[in-house]
């Protein structure tokens, strides 16, 4: 049974999606640069990355920071209220009057 786990900003995100997002905003030389390790420097991709990352525990928390680093803003969009319809006000709208 999946758990709820609203305050876990990388719950339905996958190590895989992590790894591509990063290198498509950033670039492998920056994430070189910036996380330590040779699978980002030395003939770097997503599948020797993956590899890496998920054997290394202290590699993938460093990527997965930065990650959270960088797209914490990026929020879905709130869907627009839907605006309910006001019924008129029978005793307002002059339509009941007193005989």
């Amino acid at each position: 049974m999946a758990e709820e786990q609203p305050n876990n900003p990388l719950h339905g995100i996958t190590l895989e999606q992590v790894v591509t997002r990063l290198e498509r905003r950033y670039g492998w030389a920056y994430l070189a640069a910036n996380i330590n390790i040779n699978c980002f420097k030395s003939n770097p991709s997503v599948k020797s990355s993956l590899k890496f990352l998920r054997r290394t525990l202290w590699a993938r928390e460093k990527v997965e920071a930065l990650y959270i680093a960088a797209f914490s803003d990026d929020k879905p969009a709130a869907q627009p209220a839907k605006k309910v319809a006001e019924k008129p006000n029978p005793w307002t709208s002059g339509k009941l009057k007193n005989s």
